[in-house]
């Protein structure tokens, strides 16, 4: 009997060492894709492009180790090194129910709760949306220490204006900066904004997947507007010059927090109805508002957001973009590793540059949307310290 108890416990050991081994890996595999895989030609000026930025990116959900080359999913600092890229923005996924769809969801079901079981995090961050989301914060910093300088994490706009001087000389450097997809890690109690800002959170969207206690999303059962509190949420956000993020926004969401303020807003990642028309994607006449505020607007890398599986598609809907609201306004916003296929990793962007240029941009036009129109909206809203 203390033979067969011995064994059955070997082979539950040996069972469970694999599946935390390899299921999150496995996951992450399936669910970040490319359309077109490396390696990728760049014409004879790209590495000469000052500032390459993207708006939206969730690697941190993933648990790999961002300072390591790594053959799957879409971004590490050694291949932002690759493609130049000196600004990243990683965004925070705390919760998504299972099914996602873009027209309707609950907010019942928690797999990221399940896969951070899985990838062995403290259990805290099983059970708590803030604990998890401040984790993955936290992990950004871990990483820019270990980075034996090459990696920063960006909080204020001196801190961009130093880094941008340093790049000048050294352009292996690379930045990080930090935002909320959705504001249920807030737990609905706007306390709890205060930590999220001393960490480095400098955008953050009202909602995600689903309507929360703050904001309805374009993907909820409701799809309402802002709360009483969200209300509230916006002012004090405002006060910390943290800038909101509309997407996944629902369209009365959208409405209230432009009835209610006058300041920066941006959309990280989208695309626009007016090229690929669906629940997800931004409409026209906030397209035009968004520009009146002098926002920003980052368009995706994926088949969704663009109705296209290649950079020529992105680059369709940026010229939209472009001709609706004016070319200082829109910017890459990748959504890359958030669990969908997209064009190419990061070392795919020289594609962009090329399908930015058969849509008639030229250089300078192109090297703002490539990531100079970032690197301008940050040195003007982040707060300066």
């Amino acid at each position: 009997m203390k033979k067969i108890v011995k064994i059955t416990l070997i082979i539950f050991i040996l069972i469970a060492a694999l599946f935390f081994a390899l299921v999150p890996r496995l996951i992450d595999q399936s669910k970040n894709k490319v359309s077109i895989a490396p390696p990728h030609s760049k014409n004879e000026w790209y590495d000469s492009i000052p500032f390459i930025a993207d708006l939206h990116c969730d690697e941190l959900l993933w648990g790999r180790n961002l300072l390591e080359w790594i053959d799957y999913g879409h971004v590490d600092l050694p291949r932002m090194q690759q493609a130049n890229m000196a600004f990243q923005v990683f965004t925070i996924v705390s919760k998504v129910p299972a099914g996602i769809n873009i027209e309707k969801n609950d907010g019942n079901s928690d797999q990221i709760g399940l896969l951070s079981f899985a990838q062995l995090r403290p259990p805290s961050n099983w059970f708590s949306i803030k604990k998890r989301a401040l984790h993955q914060c936290q992990t950004l910093h871990d990483f820019a220490a270990e980075s034996k300088g090459q990696l920063r994490v960006v909080q204020s706009k001196k801190e961009l204006e130093q880094f941008i001087a340093d790049r000048k000389t050294n352009q292996l450097l690379a930045a990080g900066m930090l935002g909320l997809e959705g504001a249920q890690p807030l737990e609905g109690d706007l306390k709890n904004l205060d930590e999220f800002y001393q960490i480095g959170v400098r955008y953050i969207g009202l909602a995600h997947f689903y309507d929360n206690e703050w904001a309805g999303s374009a993907h909820g059962q409701n799809k309402g507007g802002l709360t009483a509190i969200g209300k509230l949420l916006i002012n004090k956000m405002d006060s910390l010059h943290i800038t909101i993020d509309l997407a996944h926004a629902s369209q009365k969401t959208i409405d209230d927090v432009l009835a209610m303020h006058s300041g920066p807003l941006l959309v990280s990642h989208t695309g626009v109805r007016g090229v690929c028309d669906n629940q997800r994607n931004l409409s026209d006449k906030h397209l035009l508002e968004i520009g009146i505020r002098n926002g920003l607007v980052g368009v995706g890398l994926w088949e969704t957001a663009v109705c296209g599986k290649d950079a020529a598609a992105t680059a369709r809907s940026i010229r939209y973009v472009a001709n609706e609201i004016g070319v200082d306004k829109v910017a890459l916003g990748s959504d890359w590793d958030g669990a969908f296929e997209m064009h190419f990793d990061v070392t795919g962007l020289p594609r962009m540059v090329t399908a930015l240029e058969k849509e008639g941009f030229d250089r300078i036009d192109i090297e703002k949307i490539m990531g100079g129109n970032v690197r301008n909206f940050f040195l003007k809203n982040l707060p300066e310290r």
